[in-house]
């Protein structure tokens, strides 16, 4: 998994800038008044200019792949009436690598068994199902979540109909806070190693693909964090000092 870097918008300038204008404006008659002087633009600066440019990617991120699901069918044409039971039953028959007995999501197939028609059951790992139109065609897709036990996983599919056929078209497995729908799009919440900190990830229909894509990824602050490590004290510090601050550590 390549490094995911956070997408800043700097707008603290602009707020300054507003604060400023109000209150010079405040108890004369409404004339305009100079807020200082404004910063000279910089455009940016080009490094390594003659660094050949990589010609592969670095890392093997899913751009999106689609896969007809075998074995189920769509009772006239409805995605609505296909069994989500039924459908991950079939991914798991499909793939004994991960879903066998050696498998490292065997516990998911175990527990499938015991799932009710629709994906009730106190131990089934099936998910409620969702309908929204993520392609823009006017009919509503079928998006799947189930826990990938004994992992901390959860899976993410995304299901669509295409010449009668159910065909999947978002297939993504991660550790997961939550997931939000948001127009053509699915935007996936996930833990990161640093407190007060989670990713998100979006997918969005690509209409040339026909899939979901990876369009964006972000490390978004959600709240105050804690320090995780203790300071380490510098060499040349005193012994007593350098305990007093291990001391305070938390």
């Amino acid at each position: 998994m390549p490094a995911r870097r956070p997408v800043r918008a700097a707008v603290t300038a602009a707020a300054v800038g507003l604060l400023t204008v109000t209150a010079a404006g405040c108890g004369d008659s409404g004339g305009l008044r100079a807020a200082g002087a404004t910063p000279t633009a910089i455009s940016p600066a080009k490094l390594w200019p003659d660094l050949r440019p990589a010609s592969s990617p670095a890392w093997p991120y899913d751009e999106g792949s689609t896969e007809t699901v075998k074995g189920i069918t769509v009772p006239g044409d409805d995605i609505r009436r296909v069994d989500p039971v039924a459908v991950v039953g079939a991914e798991i028959a499909s793939d004994p690598a991960d879903y066998g007995a050696d498998g490292a999501y065997h516990e998911t197939a175990d527990r499938m068994k015991q799932c009710t028609a629709g994906g009730g059951g106190a131990r089934c790992p099936l998910l409620k199902p969702y309908y929204r139109d993520l392609t823009g065609d006017g009919r509503d897709e079928l998006t799947l979540g189930f826990r990938l036990y004994p992992t901390n996983q959860t899976a993410l599919r995304v299901y669509t109909l295409e010449k009668h056929r159910l065909v999947q078209v978002l297939d993504d497995n991660d550790a997961i806070i939550g997931v939000e729908l948001a127009g053509r799009t699915v935007i996936v919440r996930s833990p990161a190693g640093i407190s007060g900190y989670e990713y998100r990830t979006t997918w969005a229909w690509d209409p040339e693909r026909k899939a979901m894509v990876f369009s964006r990824d972000e490390f978004l602050r959600t709240g105050k964090g804690r320090h995780t490590r203790t300071p380490v004290p510098s060499a040349s510090a005193p012994a007593s000092a350098s305990a007093g601050a291990g001391a305070g550590a938390r």
